[in-house]
């Protein structure tokens, strides 16, 4: 069992931050408009149970101080923090080694104010 099987990283401007996640994932996210009042674009996830998406609701608001989620940035997260910043985000904390069995953490500022941490095994 995960302790998370889903998550939302909340927007001020949608189309915004939707285009930031598709610069940092060098890939296009869906779009799901299943649910009323709320805009959503879903990250790359493949078959794992843990999903997420960047979202747009009148209730969500982006924060740089409360939750920070770790996105999994594949087998070296250097090649994403790489896009960070001409997607119009900011490096927080550069690309860290934390251990052999833990491997690697960076944190970086989205397009809309969000602080998101990227984790790799190198």
């Amino acid at each position: 069992m995960n302790a998370i099987n889903w998550f939302e990283i909340p927007s001020h401007d949608f189309n915004r931050a939707t285009a930031f996640y598709e610069a940092l994932y060098a890939e296009t996210l869906r779009l799901d408009t299943d649910f009323p009042g709320m805009k959503m674009a879903i990250l790359p996830h493949g078959d794992e149970d843990v999903g997420g998406a960047v979202v747009h609701a009148e209730h969500l608001r982006p924060s740089s101080d409360g939750m920070l989620p770790y996105l999994n940035a594949g087998a070296d997260l250097a090649q994403m923090l790489g896009r960070v910043e001409a997607a119009g985000g900011a490096i927080i904390m550069p690309k860290t080694h934390l251990g052999e069995k833990i491997g690697y953490i960076a944190i970086f500022r989205d397009s809309e104010g969000n602080h998101v941490g990227l984790h790799s095994m190198n």
